[in-house]
């Protein structure tokens, strides 16, 4: 299913970046007739998803409480016409919004569901969000990723047509053929491939966690993991079977969703959930998994898995000027990472002043409009295996305008964030941090039962 016009980024408060590529307007006249609507020019676009706070404006036909927007799925306002569907989101400061193609026309508007291109939209939008802040460390380097973007995206959906989502991907498969053979590009292929067969495999886990050092609040921790092919094979209908084998003494995977090109499965597969205790009796592989591979890269499944303990454990406490971090690696988990960083943000309050503080290992920095401390810890912990960070901290004069806020983080509520990512195994196996936060044990936070995924 192919997109009509755009990507559109904003990264707040920066100048926009907007990369308008996917020329398919004359299709969309075709199928839309009479209903066709054109696609404004970006500062329109932007201005009428209302996703920023820069437009206060009331427009009836926009804000009224009548056009309570509850999905990612917007009406635009152009000319007096509407533009729709329209797919956005706001996240970490940037604006993702595309506008698919729908090959018929709006009179009526069809149902949703109905709308392939909807869910292909939000997937690929989704994977660019992971792509543009997987082990993004600073400004320079998320610019950078922006500037490679566009060519991403057109490898990606030739002259928007999807052929593969996952961008983190296909940069590693760009990489790999860089030592191998060159990436034949799928978009210019009959249909069948014609080559030295090939099958690449890689696994991502995202470790997620909430670390509150409070007896009456329980920490949650979960890994969340997918496992991306792609299948250079020839023939029509290629059969192929991956079998995943866990490493000794780890848990059984749970929650397991497969790609709907996987042909069969054992039950025992399925069954598996994060909400049942796991005892003995679960099942616990090999995980087979029998195919026939569409021509792009994929994932061919998402799972998760209820490790032990987290990989890094902390307890952050703050109270007025006086602020405390100890974080410590597990004597499980390799002391080996590509980065580690500790972020610890201040919000609704003004820029830190000059501060008194003690770290035991790494070095500190201020940065975010003097909002933001980051712990740069490197690439190993230290023989402890243990960090500590104290100190005094006094902020000045806030301002409205560059001060970042947050409707929880409000008084002593706080929370040091945890940004790692392990060097890649032999078997492309890479572990990342995501949503890993330690809260102050001083103050309120909010709490997370059971499953992270809930």
């Amino acid at each position: 299913h192919a997109r009509r016009a755009r990507y559109s980024l904003s990264h707040i408060p920066s100048p926009p970046f907007f990369f308008s590529l996917f020329n398919c307007e004359m299709n969309a006249k075709v199928f839309n007739g009479a209903s066709y609507v054109p696609i404004p020019e970006d500062g329109p676009f932007l201005k009428e998803l209302r996703l920023l706070d820069d437009d206060k404006d009331f427009v009836e036909c926009r804000d009224s409480c009548t056009h309570i927007n509850k999905t990612t799925i917007y009406r635009l306002s152009v000319g007096g016409e509407e533009l729709w569907p329209v797919v956005a989101f706001l996240k970490n400061g940037m604006i993702y919004a595309s506008v698919p193609l729908v090959e018929q026309t709006f009179s009526p508007h069809p149902p949703l569901i109905s709308i392939s291109g909807i869910s292909q939209d939000l997937e690929l939008l989704f994977d660019i969000q992971d792509c543009l802040y997987s082990s993004q460390q600073n400004d320079t380097e998320l610019n950078t990723k922006l500037s490679q973007l566009p060519n991403l995206l057109l490898q990606a959906s030739p002259f928007g047509t999807l052929l593969d989502a996952n961008l983190q991907n296909s940069l590693d498969n760009i990489n790999f053929a860089s030592v191998s053979q060159p990436r034949k590009q799928p978009a210019w292929k009959a249909g069948t491939y014609k080559g030295k067969p090939q099958v690449s495999i890689s696994i991502t886990e995202k470790v997620k966690s909430m670390q509150y050092d409070k007896q009456d609040i329980e920490d949650t921790w979960q890994v969340v993991g997918a496992v991306i092919c792609k299948c250079d094979l020839e023939g029509i209908m290629p059969n192929v079977t991956i079998s995943l084998n866990l490493p000794t003494n780890e848990f059984p995977l749970q929650d397991i969703l497969v790609h709907l090109c996987v042909t069969s499965l054992d039950s025992a597969i399925l069954t598996s959930s994060s909400i049942d205790a796991v005892d003995d009796s679960a099942f616990s592989g090999p995980y087979k998994f029998p195919f026939t591979p569409p021509l792009e890269s994929f994932n061919l499944c998402y799972y998760t898995s209820q490790v032990p303990v987290p990989p890094i454990l902390g307890f952050y406490q703050m109270k007025e000027e006086e602020i405390q971090l100890k974080i410590k690696l597990h004597e499980s988990v390799k002391n080996n990472f590509e980065f580690c960083e500790a972020h610890i943000p201040f919000y609704n309050r003004g820029p830190i002043t000059p501060l008194e503080y003690k770290v035991s290992f790494g070095q500190l920095e201020v940065l975010g409009e003097k909002s933001l401390l980051i712990c740069i810890i490197g690439q190993k912990f230290p023989k402890s295996m243990e960090i500590s960070l104290s100190g005094t901290i006094t902020f000045g004069a806030k301002s409205h305008d560059k001060q970042p806020f947050d409707q929880i983080c409000i008084g002593d509520t706080a929370y040091v964030k945890l940004h790692f990512r392990k060097p890649k195994t032999s078997s492309h196996r890479k572990l990342v941090s995501s949503d890993y936060y330690i809260w102050n044990s001083k103050a309120p936070a909010p709490v997370t039962y059971g499953s992270l995924l809930l």
